[in-house]
């Protein structure tokens, strides 16, 4: 897009920005915001040293800016207002616009006194799809409890290697004259998106992983991606929804509500609360797969649907399939040490995850499996009555999720849970100890990482250090 057809958006705009963060995506957005000349307050309950790489990462762009931009560009970056380490409900009044960050709680003080201030609310990721898809960008975009990740990334590289092909929605070489650019943005760890409107070109297309607080941002957008991909339906997140499974799904659905005529959705089997739409289907079975797990082919298979919905090519599809090596953070394989084939699965944070971790690598028993964390009040009987069956091992992280494994699986009869362990370092250094050549050590938490890590990402990436280390 040309600067002039999107700088509109944000010149001169007063902008609370509700949520910096770490993960990068807040960052992004800040200074993209900045760079187009709003004038900026940030504010996040995280304190100014807790946020001290974002806070250092942005003031040097704006102070870079100033010093190399031209004399529009330099007039243009205002000074950015700070309030960290709580919100004040000052700077949600006489503002033009709140930009809030996916998860802020739904009954929060400071976003309903913007909305009785009649400030408009909006989040990042709805607000860029709103404008790309007014501008003629087509969305792909994905949600689901579990596998959004695996079939976001594997729709994409499909459209990539489909580079040459026209979609079935739009003819992109008769109507432009070119092939579309690809690009990936939504809940994808450091993408953040609103920048990629200086990108896009009319006819591109944008997949997009989706999680239930950013189709939140759709609903009040009233918009719903054009090809829309609906993967799996659990439990998750209830001390969000304070238990309302039924508000958790709604959000959910925002992926299709807005869907207009000649829109595709593509429905996972397991989703059986959607009674319209394509279905998934079923891999080929001569398609191998690098990435372990029946619940990967049913990734697969929701990918395969997208891709022939698309009109691209099996032959396409099946190469793209076929080379995937998976995400970082689910079923990754780290190392063979030993004898010992060591996973990272730290973005299972559900017990259904975690369970189809175990039962993709775990054989005869022989998994050692690292797992705990903050509570998300989710149930996890049929996760601890599994563990029998698939873990000679099972050494839990410290959490309050850790304390109901403990109490459930005390009352089972568990004798091989071992719980008396601080950080990830003694966990691996157990975890070493106890298993043998053959055996799988599994990191898969079944929970969420507050209170001994950042994020799950710190708490990934502190598991692949500790582990690329063993000798």
């Amino acid at each position: 897009m040309k600067k002039s057809e999107y700088q509109k958006y944000f010149a001169g705009k007063k902008i609370t920005v509700m949520g910096l963060g770490l993960l990068g995506r807040g960052l992004g957005d800040a200074k993209f915001l900045a760079e187009m000349g709003a004038e900026l307050i940030v504010t996040d309950l995280k304190t100014a040293e807790q946020l001290k790489t974002s806070v250092d990462s942005l003031n040097k762009f704006v102070s870079s800016r100033r010093k190399v931009g031209t004399p529009t560009e330099t007039s243009g970056l205002k000074p950015i207002t700070y309030h960290l380490g709580s919100h004040d409900l000052k700077d949600f009044q006489n503002r033009d616009l709140i930009l809030k960050a996916a998860g802020v709680p739904l009954d929060s003080i400071y976003i309903a006194e913007a909305r009785k201030n009649n400030i408009p609310v909006k989040m990042s990721t709805s607000w860029f799809a709103k404008i790309a898809m007014d501008y003629g960008v087509k969305i792909v975009g994905i949600t689901g409890t579990r596998g959004k990740s695996t079939v976001t990334q594997l729709i994409y590289e499909i459209l990539q290697g489909a580079q040459g092909q026209s979609l079935k929605t739009q003819n992109p070489r008769t109507v432009l004259g070119r092939d579309p650019e690809i690009f990936l943005g939504g809940n994808v760890r450091g993408v953040s998106t609103l920048p990629l409107l200086k990108k896009l070109k009319k006819g591109d297309v944008v997949v997009m992983e989706l999680d239930s607080w950013q189709l939140q941002g759709f609903g009040d957008e009233k918009i719903s991606p054009s090809v829309a991909v609906f993967t799996t339906f659990y439990p998750d997140h209830l001390n969000y929804y304070k238990g309302d499974l039924s508000a958790y799904y709604a959000d959910k659905a925002k992926i299709y509500t807005h869907q207009k005529k000649g829109d595709i959705l593509i429905v996972g089997e397991q989703v059986e609360q959607i009674n319209r739409g394509l279905p998934s289907v079923v891999l080929p079975k001569n398609w191998k797969l690098k990435i372990p797990g029946e619940h990967n082919r049913y990734n697969a298979g929701l990918a395969l649907a997208t891709a022939r919905a698309l009109n691209i090519s099996e032959k396409v599809i099946k190469k793209a399939v076929e080379s995937f090596k998976g995400v970082s953070g689910r079923l990754e394989f780290i190392k063979n040490w030993k004898g010992r084939k060591i996973y990272n699965d730290t973005t299972s944070t559900t017990p259904e995850a975690t369970l189809v971790a175990l039962k993709a690598l775990s054989k005869n028993k022989n998994t050692v499996l690292i797992m705990g964390g903050a509570d998300k009040t989710l149930d996890m009987t049929k996760l601890v009555e599994a563990l029998p069956r698939y873990c000679k091992k099972v050494i839990l992280l410290p959490g309050t999720g850790t304390d109901k494994i403990m109490n459930q699986g005390l009352t089972l009869g568990l004798g091989f849970l071992r719980r008396d362990l601080k950080n990830m370092e003694e966990a691996i250094s157990e975890a070493v100890k106890v298993s043998k050549k053959g055996d799988v050590i599994l990191l898969s938490p079944a929970f969420a990482s507050f209170g001994l890590f950042k994020n799950e990402f710190d708490r990934g990436e502190q598991f692949n250090k500790l582990v690329k280390k063993l000798k």
